[in-house]
């Protein structure tokens, strides 16, 4: 077995990353700004960008609305919204506090896919009042990037703004991490030689990535089932009472075939697969000894997983991945929303379909050959450049496919 890579990021109590983190964000007041696109140095300049030749496409985009995509920056911007409820590890630390990530987000789609990325804190924790807020400065964006909005409300916002709005509106929480997870583990399964259909799962975390990773699964081919969601109550299933809400009622209906009841201790017994999206430190080496040959760990709460890699490794776990960019295999959210967006927005997209999401795990995985795959390799780094011009092509295509691309020029 390869040596494990030294842990010395986030280890509990070492504070130099945040220390260094904090003084490159007070020198550099935040991690972005704005930057002109054309030339401000004379008057037939100002002339030209502003008043009086600014009406001339203010006319266009009144007479046709559609005209906003090729005269102004929406065809190249997204919104990253946040009410602060739920960020990182934090919790509910509110708008201001919410500032950073949302920087850091916008920072990266530019760098990764030359989005221009508004960071965009709401506050207000209050479900419709934030809805209206998004609909009302949606005409600049060319999508909405929704982050760290807590559950079960995100599920709502979402749905509603899908629905209202004729832009793509994507929870990168849910769908972002589903689709980098379904591309490591559809390369995992490679090296371990099984099949989606015949995998008994357990997906520890039954919150926004928890449900859209096992919706995901299901759409990937896993047999619902032999998938088993657990949260803090335990295995969830039909008839539950205990912590249920109408998003659990749901995964209820679709996962867990035979209404198995138990701890995560006991939903691991025999499972190919774990997932965990929940909270640090829950999973032991007995539960991933537990596990079926061959057991793939995917141990994501950070910045502490619900188990240490080293540990899941002497248990016997042929592969694991975690949240973390000190180990190998890093499940990382940057992997998948540039290129998604990228896609959608390259097309003028109305929408980001699970069709396209599903492309987009495809084209992941696909990123890494099979002749590279190994053990410490399943995902490609996640700044690795070739990754969002090979998911953004796909979504594009598959968007074309789906009806959902706008013929504009």
């Amino acid at each position: 077995m390869e040596e494990e890579p030294k842990i010395t990021l986030c280890r509990e109590g070492d504070n130099t990353l945040g220390e260094r983190s904090l003084e490159l964000h007070e020198n550099a007041g935040g991690v972005i700004g704005t930057c002109g696109k054309v030339p401000l140095n004379n008057i037939e300049d100002l002339s030209l960008a502003y008043t009086p030749g600014v009406a001339e496409p203010c006319r266009k985009i009144a007479k046709r609305p559609d005209d906003v995509y090729k005269y102004t920056m929406k065809r190249n911007s997204v919104a990253v919204i946040s009410d602060g409820s739920a960020v990182l590890g934090l919790g509910n630390i509110g708008a201001h506090a919410a500032l950073p990530v949302m920087e850091g987000k916008a920072l990266i789609f530019k760098e990764l896919a030359g989005i221009d990325a508004i960071p965009i804190c709401i506050d207000t924790n209050d479900t419709e009042e934030l809805i209206r807020t998004i609909k009302n400065i949606a005409p600049v964006f060319g999508g909405i990037n929704l982050e760290d909005i807590s559950a079960p409300r995100c599920f709502t916002i979402e749905k509603r703004l899908r629905r209202e709005l004729p832009i793509p509106v994507f929870h990168d929480d849910q769908h972002g991490t589903a689709v980098v997870v379904i591309a490591g583990l559809l390369n995992a399964l490679k090296i371990t030689g099984k099949k989606m259909g015949d995998i008994k799962t357990v997906v520890s975390g039954a919150g926004a990535a928890g449900k859209a990773i096992s919706l995901k699964l299901i759409r990937a081919g896993v047999n619902p089932g032999k998938l088993l969601i657990c949260d803090s109550h335990g295995i969830i299933h039909k008839g539950r009472k205990e912590g249920m809400n109408p998003e659990k009622e749901e995964l209820a209906e679709l996962t867990n075939e035979h209404a198995i009841k138990g701890t995560l201790a006991d939903a691991m017994q025999d499972a190919d697969v774990f997932i965990g999206v929940s909270a640090p430190g829950i999973v032991s080496r007995e539960m991933v000894a537990s596990m079926a040959s061959d057991p793939i760990v995917f141990a994501m709460a950070n910045p502490v997983p619900e188990i240490m890699p080293s540990e899941a490794k002497k248990a016997g776990a042929r592969i694991v991945a975690t949240g973390r960019s000190d180990c190998p295999n890093q499940i990382n959210n940057c992997l998948g929303f540039p290129g998604l967006f990228r896609g959608a927005l390259d097309v003028c997209a109305s929408d980001i379909t699970p069709e396209m999401e599903m492309a987009a795990v495809y084209a992941l995985a696909d990123s890494v050959k099979d002749k590279e795959l190994n053990e410490n390799y399943i995902i490609p780094g996640p700044l690795d450049r070739k990754v969002v011009k090979a998911v953004s092509e796909a979504v594009s295509n598959e968007a074309v496919r789906n009806g959902v691309a706008r013929s504009l020029f």
